[in-house]
């Protein structure tokens, strides 16, 4: 009898979808016109990058936006912007990505780190423990996770903690139909490669605050042609800030802001195909032996670009034939509970800049997290293909002696 060859996915998982014809349409007419500074316009001219905070601000209900290098630097832009300084202390999630952190490091400020839950959220009863170590937190959306955002603005109000939002896996998100980044005092949004807009790299910063707004927008290295945005405050904002502001260059140019424009006006429907293709991997994981399911709260209107589940109390070389198992069979995964950073991977106790003590509680769950990515370059029927893999390797795994 012949042995049947295993299934084999053979699909690409940092694969994205091409740039939309439009965009690079518009890509080219900026590159025709040699204008690729955001400020190089003619008279009369709106460049591409001040049209695009003028829609993003408009899409979000933001009075302010600002379109900057990365989402790493629009966190940072917003820190300076709100007044942290160095030594402060920030609050922040311990299951972030190293960019979280890193723009807390890098305006020499501390991360305290809260803990994690089994729905990959903000522990929000850690939170409201530490709430008196720091006046603001950098609260990561991490994987496109939102919390109890009432209770979180609850929490931070009662104790007069200023809310920065991370929001580089929710663009498109929302709580109880309040965009994700509305509800902070700040949001931060990254157009990386594999965010939910593609242009290699970017970054946007919102906010409601007039002075927060005009100090990011002279941060950003403005110089003194901040009147050439179109979603900025009143020219008297800036006189109030500009000889008091640095110049931290990080802008946006104007070949970002024409490949992204297109893109943003077709986010919803983006969202729709993604989420389309996570219910397919969810649902096609659910009753797999030893595996657990992240279920989303109602009041959540989640992305579904990469999707998360646990292997909750899964000793580690376990987890690493599960990880092994679906490799060979084509199916990428990225583990949080590996001793060392691996890819984009890693765990608060890795960065070792930022001290930080131990908490066994979100350990052990961080030790369990399995990440995957979702292209839409990926059909639904690759992703039921992809949930049948994992289903059987993992049951495989977990039913072994």
């Amino acid at each position: 009898m012949t042995q049947k060859t295993p299934d084999i996915f053979t699909g690409n998982f940092t694969q994205q979808e091409p740039i939309p014809q439009e965009g690079i349409e518009a890509a080219l007419a900026v590159l025709n016109s040699g204008r690729l500074h955001r400020y190089n316009v003619a008279e009369g001219e709106l460049s591409e990058t001040a049209l695009l905070e003028q829609e993003f601000a408009a899409q979000t209900g933001a009075k302010y936006c600002l379109a900057v290098a990365s989402g790493g630097y629009a966190m940072a832009c917003a820190l300076r912007a709100i007044g942290v300084q160095p030594g402060d202390a920030v609050l922040t999630n311990a299951f972030t990505l190293a960019p979280v952190p890193g723009s807390i490091a890098s305006v020499n400020a501390r991360p305290v780190f809260v803990g994690v839950t089994e729905d990959l959220v903000i522990d929000l009863d850690d939170l409201e423990a530490k709430a008196d170590q720091a006046k603001v937190l950098m609260l990561s959306h991490m994987r496109g996770h939102l919390c109890d955002m009432d209770r979180l603005m609850q929490i931070c109000d009662d104790n007069g903690i200023t809310v920065i939002e991370d929001c580089a896996h929710t663009m498109g998100a929302a709580w109880n139909g309040v965009p994700s980044g509305r509800m902070g005092m700040v949001g931060c949004y990254s157009m990386q490669t594999y965010k939910h807009v593609n242009s290699g790299e970017g970054g946007f910063l919102i906010t409601d605050d007039e002075e927060i707004a005009a100090k990011a927008v002279i941060l950003s290295g403005s110089y003194m042609l901040y009147e050439r945005h179109l979603a900025a405050p009143a020219p008297e904002v800036f006189e109030r800030v500009k000889y008091v502001t640095p110049n931290v260059s990080g802008r946006m140019d104007n070949l970002r802001a024409a490949i992204l424009r297109p893109q943003l006006r077709d986010l919803d429907t983006q969202v729709q195909r993604w989420n389309e293709r996570y219910v397919a991997v969810e649902e096609g994981l659910r009753g797999t032996p030893g595996l657990q399911v992240i279920e989303r709260p109602e009041q959540e209107t989640y992305v579904g670009s990469s999707i998360q589940f646990l292997l909750l109390d899964w000793q580690p070389h376990k987890v690493k034939d599960v990880l092994k198992r679906c490799a060979e069979r084509g199916v990428e995964l990225k583990w949080f509970g590996g001793a060392e950073p691996n890819g984009f991977t890693s765990r608060y106790d890795s960065w070792r800049y930022a001290e930080s003590a131990a908490m066994p509680t979100s350990d052990r769950i961080l030790a369990g997290i399995i990440d995957m990515r979702l292209p839409l370059t990926f059909s639904v029927a690759d992703c039921e293909q992809i949930a049948a893999i994992l289903k059987a390797e993992v049951g495989a795994v977990y039913q072994a002696a």
